[in-house]
């Protein structure tokens, strides 16, 4: 790399020790540039800054895709359909697409977690680590005004984050920030700086007070959240003018907006239970954006030649079969991986999602994720070895055991392929396919098919990285530490907890790659869990619209739409 080390010298100055290591490994020639402006974002380096660094390597100096690409006229209403949120609109307690979808057309998030896994300012304007990664400080921007007229401090920073945090409330953040970040580390600086004093170092932390922990809209300071559907109270560039529970939404351009104000004038939402009468609105141009659509029952957008845009998001949005590791026959790895072995991945993909979506190899490390470790073999379908494993297990004639899922997408289909594929070595499978409500119960251990049923098949949505997949979904369960909160499989393994913890402790983008290829090894030994694919996260507008943002972990941001 043909470097002006002058100029890099300059440019270093005040990024610290953190900082200053992913620009050495840049300049090493060690991370490619796509990953230096990922990484460099998490750590705090500034996008300007980044593509200050990258030209004085000799490279371009543009840093990421722009948000907007809108081609269209301002001021027009914008119609959208999404799925119907499944409870009230509380920043503390959604747990939903739809209610997540709800929360961000007028809250705002310190950063937003963008469709590269790139981290931009947004309520907060920097944020710093300090050596350890341990302690993680952020500017606050100024000049920012709530909905209801009060300026945004860092109280009602702080305010937020103790409120979400609380390891007695009820908080669907805790699924990110438990056993992380604790009321206590929650620290005002001054009136616009807050730090955040984590429990062990965290080299993503940023992305867990990102749109991807998609609750973390920050309100005003000492606000009741539970009140928070009468008003929608944010900061954003839109303003609530009603909402219809079971119905929809409309919100209006905020002109008070501390940022470029909203292209449209306005913005109308209607929640569809499924997505058949969603793609037909779409089709019959009552809608213009459908925020999200599945390729099974959506084929009819996905036509060559259809008039429509479809916005196709890489992700690590996954189904998830769980085997319960403390329940015979599931005891034993061998019975596990033969199940797991049964699989035809590749036809999997074809027949569900037509090839949008990419190979699941058993753990949540996505090909999506810049330290996923791709020195790991694919697992694939093996009927031979997983009968003389479940010989060896002492089934030689196979079992019959029972699964749990949710009727969604392509799930019910999902899961008859699994019993159907079992079936190859003398296993049966039993289906109780159930309403989302039903299946997830109250999500707590003992009360919940999805986490009590000796299989069970669940959906999870994007992360920006695995920390959540890792840590609620297989870290041994712990609810003093805040630890496995979604741990189906009840997997206890205090190498892959030491592992975990080495992993998320870690800022190094090639330490962590080292460690994923540890996790994902151990992974496919244990198989805990079945990870057959990740799909791609899919959106259309209707030809005439442009500038809809989506993001792969559910957000369709319309700000910048436009319709000619």
């Amino acid at each position: 790399m043909n470097a002006d080390h002058r100029r890099l010298d300059r440019l270093r100055e005040g990024q610290g020790d953190i900082g200053n290591h992913v620009i050495d490994e840049y300049v090493a020639g060690r991370l490619s540039r796509r990953d230096f402006i990922r990484r460099g974002s998490v750590v705090g380096l500034s996008l300007p800054l980044l593509g200050a660094i990258i030209s004085a390597c000799g490279g371009s100096t543009t840093t990421s895709p722009s948000s907007s690409g809108a081609t269209g006229q301002s001021g027009a209403t914008i119609k959208a359909g999404i799925t119907v949120p499944t409870g009230a609109i509380d920043p503390v307690t959604v747990a939903d697409q739809g209610g997540l979808d709800m929360l961000a057309q007028t809250g705002e998030y310190l950063c937003l977690s963008d469709q590269t896994l790139t981290l931009k300012p947004v309520l907060a304007t920097s944020w710093t680590p300090n050596g350890a990664a341990d302690v993680w400080t952020f500017k606050i921007r100024q000049g920012v005004k709530f909905h209801n007229g009060s300026p945004l401090t860092a109280d009602d920073v702080v305010y937020t984050f103790k409120l979400q945090t609380n390891p007695a409330g009820k908080s669907a953040a805790l699924s990110a920030l438990g056993g992380v970040l604790t009321p206590s580390g929650v620290q005002k600086v001054d009136d616009s700086t807050v730090a955040f004093h984590l429990e062990a170092p965290n080299g993503n932390f940023p992305y867990l007070v990102s749109s991807d922990n998609y609750n973390m809209i920050i309100i005003p300071n000492n606000y009741n959240p539970a009140s928070w559907q009468g008003s929608f109270v944010g900061t954003g560039p839109f303003v609530m003018k009603s909402y219809t529970a079971k119905v929809g939404a409309s919100f209006t351009r905020n002109e008070q907006y501390w940022g470029a104000k909203a292209k449209p004038a306005a913005t109308q939402f209607t929640f569809y239970a499924d997505q058949t009468p969603l793609n037909l609105a779409l089709t019959a141009g009552t809608i213009d954006v459908v925020g999200q659509f599945a390729v099974a029952g959506g084929e009819q957008l996905l036509v060559s030649g259809a008039p429509y845009n479809i916005i196709k998001l890489k992700s690590s949005a996954h189904r998830e079969l769980s085997m319960r590791n403390d329940q015979a026959p599931f005891t034993d790895p061998r019975v596990r991986q033969a199940i797991a072995l049964t699989l035809d991945r590749p036809a999997i993909i074809q027949a569900l999602f037509k090839g949008y979506a990419d190979l699941g190899n058993d753990s949540p490390f996505a090909p999506v994720y810049p330290s996923t470790n791709t020195s790991v073999a694919q697992r694939t379908q093996d009927i031979a070895k997983a009968k003389s494993l479940l010989a060896a297990a002492g089934h030689p004639n196979g079992f019959s055991t029972h699964m749990a899922t949710e009727q969604l997408a392509e799930i019910p289909q999902l899961a008859q392929i699994i019993a159907q594929s079992a079936k190859a070595i003398g296993v049966t499978i039993g289906l109780s396919i159930t309403s989302s409500t039903t299946y997830y119960g109250s999500a707590t251990f003992g009360t919940s098919p999805w986490l009590d049923a000796t299989m069970s098949l669940v959906d999870y949505g994007h992360r920006g990285v695995p920390n959540a997949f890792l840590t609620a979904a297989l870290e041994t369960i712990d609810a003093k530490a805040g630890t496995g909160a979604w741990n189906a499989a009840h997997f206890n393994n205090a190498q892959f907890d030491k592992l975990v913890g080495q992993y998320v402790a870690t800022a190094d983008l090639s330490t962590q790659q080292s460690l994923a290829g540890q996790i994902q090894t151990l992974l496919l030994n244990e198989t805990p869990l079945v990870i057959p694919y990740f799909y791609n996260y899919l959106t259309a507008t209707a030809k005439n619209v442009s500038g809809a943002y989506p993001t792969a972990v559910g957000h369709i941001f319309l700000q910048n739409a436009t319709k000619s």
